[in-house]
């Protein structure tokens, strides 16, 4: 069966709002991984840490540069995700609905490539 990400997008304010109801939104979180995980659908489920902490490696000049956070270019922060073994997009995205989210931030859903689907040999330079 192929894999989905369901990908928790937020910004600023909802991660604000987020926090705001920490408790409430971690056990509507775990009852709604407990539902994955009766249906037999969850692969993972992880969540990051401040983007604070982060660095950003941009590529876009001769020599990598390492950036610290927070990422001031960036309106949306990815925040964690839960990676699904379904048989369609849609039955992703029907459970995408359900994750337990503030208002105003997004889960982007998308397909895990596959092994075959991945370049091979001297033409990907060791690239995905």
């Amino acid at each position: 069966m192929p894999k989905y990400l369901l990908i928790m997008r937020g910004t600023d304010e909802t991660n604000a709002a987020m926090m705001a109801d920490l408790d409430e939104m971690m056990a509507s979180t775990r009852l709604f991984i407990e539902d994955m995980m009766k249906a037999e659908v969850l692969v993972a489920a992880e969540g990051l840490d401040d983007p604070r902490q982060g660095v950003v490696v941009d590529f876009g000049g001769e020599a990598p540069v390492v950036t610290d956070g927070p990422y001031g270019e960036t309106r949306e922060l990815f925040g964690g995700y839960f990676m699904l073994d379904v048989t369609t997009k849609q039955e992703a995205v029907e459970w995408a609905k359900r994750v337990p989210a503030v208002r105003g931030s997004k889960i982007e859903v998308r397909r895990v490539a596959e092994a075959d689907e991945v370049p091979q040999g001297s033409e990907s330079n060791g690239r995905i």
